[in-house]
């Protein structure tokens, strides 16, 4: 657990010390629960508890509705007809895990973005930071192959318009979109091997967050200020911390009941909204829908492929130097995986030595740049790649590229960040103060 000076469980009767020594799951659940936490975390920290209620949530639907599911090219949309009319509750199942995705990635997005703002991916959280972006990936490859097992229209042509972008890559592309699929198309193999493994992934993922949970429990939780808790002592750590239970799991409780009436409020007065019609239209492979667009979670990166097409200058001089090898198609995607590595990669781009973008005037206004980018990306991407939008895409998508390999690397050298506080208790105190005065504290800036 976190090198934070606290209390530890300590078994009083018989049978507490008989199972500490056998099994000490009651002293690992009471660290957890007892961790020391900073005591100023404002509310961008309520997106934990939301993201374990979603993977909870899909797992439990996802168990039910592969009880009812046939995964076969000729029955799974018939099979989804029937879980809706037929299972009792079965359309509510169904609704609870559609929408489930999408508050996943609602909140996946939110808890990414809180730890680029406040710098919770420098040291010694890098691993950390490593393993959420693996959950993030695994949650992309999940909710792919689950939006293909309804087998519309959309889920057909989805699937082979991305298993297609494995074809792209130059001498093993063939062989491994072959793989992929079970065959030479998208068809009744391809869509046992995505159940299968749409089954499996999350609790690949829930083991990934166990070890995501431990790795920020033994490095301590980062919060606002990125000032670490002091470690010289048990007194000085109470005085910057506070025990995440009742504390903290109260206020976790209290955002995700929030969260939860807005959430059901979606499922049940509007729970296709962000499905796609021709989705409710079953799958030929004759019948090409007018404009093919993934899932809206996907479309920054969708719009990131789709911008470096044949015209692009960069795309053309990597052509010309590797003699045709790398083509429109192929550095699409290298673009679109790359936007994501080098998102992982941010750690080591990432060269100022102040933790958190609170004490940061000049990385403010390029991290609000870069989160108005990723809306416009998201809203592009659903747009035909036809007249501006492929030119706002190429923007968004340079933007990007530029924020974490230019901007970052940049802002460390020629910024000068705004004086921080010695001590988280020192913060809790003055936004105290400021609240009670009914105005926050101003922050001087660093001589």
């Amino acid at each position: 657990m976190s090198g934070i000076p606290h209390d530890h469980y300590e078994p009083k009767a018989a049978w507490e010390k008989g199972l500490a020594k056998r099994l000490p799951v009651v002293g690992l659940m009471y660290d957890t629960l007892m961790i020391p936490t900073p005591k100023n975390l404002n509310w961008m920290w309520i997106w934990g508890i939301v993201l374990t209620f979603c993977l909870a949530l899909q797992i439990i639907t996802g168990i039910v509705l592969a009880m009812h599911y046939t995964p076969h090219v000729d029955l799974a949309f018939g099979s989804i007809e029937h879980i809706m009319r037929n299972v009792n509750g079965g359309a509510m199942l169904r609704y609870l895990h559609m929408n489930g995705a999408s508050l996943f990635f609602v909140a996946v997005y939110a808890h990414i973005f809180r730890g680029l703002y406040y710098g919770s991916y420098k040291a010694p959280r890098e691993i950390t930071w490593i393993i959420g972006m693996l959950i993030y990936l695994l949650m992309m490859g999940t909710a792919f192959m689950g939006y293909v097992l309804p087998w519309g229209q959309m889920s057909f042509w989805g699937a082979t318009v991305i298993t297609g972008l494995f074809g792209a890559i130059p001498f093993i592309g063939e062989a491994l979109q072959t793989w992929l699929l079970g065959g030479p198309a998208v068809d009744n193999a391809t869509l046992n091997r995505f159940f299968s493994l749409h089954y499996l992934l999350p609790f690949v993922i829930a083991g990934l967050v166990i070890l995501h949970i431990w790795a920020f429990h033994t490095t301590g939780n980062n919060n606002p200020t990125g000032v670490d808790v002091r470690r010289t002592s048990k007194e000085d750590a109470e005085k910057d911390t506070l025990p995440f239970w009742p504390y903290f799991v109260i206020k976790d409780l209290f955002a995700l009941a929030l969260i939860l009436v807005v959430f059901f409020a979606v499922v049940g007065f509007m729970p296709n909204y962000l499905g796609h019609p021709d989705n409710y239209i079953e799958a030929n492979a004759l019948a090409t829908p007018a404009h093919i667009v993934p899932e809206w979670y996907f479309l920054p990166f969708y719009a990131i492929l789709r911008a470096f097409d044949g015209d692009v200058w960069v795309v053309i001089a990597a052509s010309f130097l590797t003699g045709g090898i790398i083509d429109a198609k192929f550095f699409g995607v290298v673009a679109m995986f790359g936007a994501i590595v080098v998102m992982a990669l941010v750690p080591w781009l990432d060269t100022s030595s102040v933790r958190s973008g609170r004490y940061r005037p000049m990385f403010k206004w390029w991290f609000w740049i870069f989160v108005v980018n990723f809306v416009v990306l998201t809203w592009v991407g659903a747009m035909p790649a036809e007249g501006i939008y492929p030119y706002i895409a190429l923007i968004g998508s340079t933007y990007w590229f530029a924020y974490f390999l230019v901007i970052l690397p940049l802002l460390g050298v020629l910024e000068k960040p705004d004086a921080q506080p010695d001590t988280i208790e020192e913060d809790f105190a003055a936004t105290v103060a400021g609240d009670d005065a009914g105005s926050a504290p101003s922050a001087q800036p660093a001589e």
